[in-house]
């Protein structure tokens, strides 16, 4: 196992203890004790976790560790911290939360990314997914809004709805992507 790909197990390792201190921040806002504490410590986790996908990164490229699970593993862990960040940060007592159709947009979206995939290669024999910028710019984004979020800053409106947008726009893009793909497929063997 190549050391990027350990970096990366890291990340997936952290995004319990994340959720966990998240939880217990929440309830100490909720009881009307708020521990800072916890809060920084919340922040701190999240924001090594999500540094550490720059470093694999890097690490994998740079010293040539690219690997068939690491390309598995790299975006998995991604999607769980975020989707573990919003649903968190969505339900839990923090002073501010995420609005319902966050947390639901960026779930369908990815549901329909996977589910989508796996159809297309069940018609076409072969899924070929090339990321686009919106994608990239998308989970940024909502890396931002989470971070955001945690560190209290107000109007947290404008984050949620740029990475709403750009989480929107990628979905859609994905699914002319895949329509595109059948349609050549089936356009071969007309």
């Amino acid at each position: 196992m190549t050391f990027a790909t350990q970096i990366t197990l890291f990340r997936i390792l952290l995004i319990p203890v994340f959720i966990g201190l998240a939880v217990y921040y929440g309830e100490s806002v909720a009881s009307g004790k708020a521990n800072e504490t916890l809060r920084w410590w919340t922040i701190a986790v999240f924001a090594i976790a999500a540094l550490s996908d720059a470093v694999d990164g890097y690490v994998a490229r740079h010293f040539n560790q690219r690997s068939r699970l690491g390309a598995i593993l790299d975006p998995l862990a991604d999607k769980l911290l975020l989707l573990s960040g919003i649903i968190t940060l969505s339900f839990t007592g923090w002073r501010q939360h995420f609005p319902l159709w966050f947390p639901t947009l960026v779930i369908f979206r990815d549901l329909a990314s996977i589910g989508g995939a796996f159809l297309i290669d069940y018609l076409t024999g072969k899924c070929v997914i090339k990321p686009h910028w919106t994608g990239k710019v998308a989970t940024f984004a909502q890396f931002a809004a989470v971070l955001w979020l945690m560190l209290d800053i107000p109007f947290l409106i404008w984050p949620t709805a740029l990475a709403g947008a750009f989480t929107a726009i990628s979905g859609f893009l994905n699914l002319a992507a895949g329509v595109r793909q059948v349609q050549e497929h089936s356009g071969k063997h007309d």
